[in-house]
């Protein structure tokens, strides 16, 4: 998952941990474990199918912010169903 380096601890107060991402690019960064054959954030904690949270939920970078902004409303995201069935889950 990448974004703009602007939205790094260093760049900003609150924002992600730049220890948690790898550079992409000049002006872009990476989660560590997002570009992985088998993605695993590194702020990922917990089983998946059990129980897992964000462990930089309040600093999470946009595209977790972004991510499935109409799921409270009931509006599927079909990134988040296809990540789902990889881990043999129904969808939201």
């Amino acid at each position: 998952m990448d974004f703009h380096r602007s939205e790094l601890a260093s760049a900003m107060p609150g924002g992600v941990p730049d220890a948690m991402t790898v550079p992409v690019i000049r002006r872009l960064v990476r989660m560590r474990g997002t570009d992985t054959a088998s993605p695993r954030c590194i702020a990922l904690d917990g089983e998946i199918g059990v129980e897992v949270r964000c462990t930089i939920y309040d600093s999470r970078p946009s595209p977790c912010r972004d991510f499935a902004p109409y799921a409270p409303i009931g509006i599927g995201e079909d990134a988040c169903d296809r990540a789902r069935a990889r881990h043999g889950l129904k969808p939201l």
